[in-house]
């Protein structure tokens, strides 16, 4: 059988498309991480380091709810800023939270706003594992105001096209090559500033 120019095209896509998700899984990813993400959301969406201008410090998260943006304050007037999924109106929330827990691959527990909204995911009351699948994505940050957990949570997500839009139940959703990126670079006691 003739190979067809269409065939060898379609064989050197799916080669670069494995050789990325092979990179981050030899870089001690568990899962296969696709670092073509970036080309699923609109251009302005994608990560970049650009010039901020906050009063916030060094090392502190700002999330601009209304824009859909998160900015990592990355000093000198300057942060990166990533695209980010938002909670509904009904279920967007503002003020400081700190990361007082973090997780790679985390498990998810439906949240009772979940269960109300959805009560077929009461299957997974006792925790879905990690994995593409998950809802969480590949890492988790998790907010708290002093010891309350705010239930709310800086994540990967399963679900590419959700970014830069108001779709989630209250987090901060995030491409999953973005999480990582963010992720080893804060760490627990960050700040975090939600903007509405």
């Amino acid at each position: 059988m003739p190979i067809t120019r269409r065939a060898l095209l379609t064989s050197a896509l799916y080669a670069g498309f494995a050789h990325n998700c092979q990179a981050l899984a030899q870089a001690g990813e568990p899962f296969p991480v696709n670092e073509a993400e970036p080309r699923k959301v609109d251009y302005k969406f994608r990560r970049r380091e650009m010039e901020f201008k906050t009063q916030e410090p060094l090392g502190t998260i700002v999330v601009d709810a209304k824009r859909c943006f998160l900015y990592h304050v990355t000093g000198g007037g300057m942060a990166t800023r990533y695209g980010v999924a938002v909670g509904k109106s009904s279920k967007a929330w503002t003020g400081e939270a700190v990361i007082k827990r973090m997780a790679k691959w985390p498990v998810w527990v439906p949240a009772p706003y979940h269960l109300a909204e959805i009560p077929s995911l009461a299957k997974h009351i006792n925790g879905m594992p990690g994995g593409p699948d998950n809802p969480m994505g590949a890492r988790a940050l998790y907010l708290y105001q002093g010891e309350v957990d705010t239930i709310n949570r800086i994540h990967g997500s399963a679900k590419p096209t959700e970014i830069g839009r108001k779709k989630t139940a209250g987090c901060f959703g995030m491409l999953n090559v973005d999480i990582i990126h963010l992720y080893d670079r804060v760490e627990v006691g960050t700040r975090v500033v939600v903007v509405g």
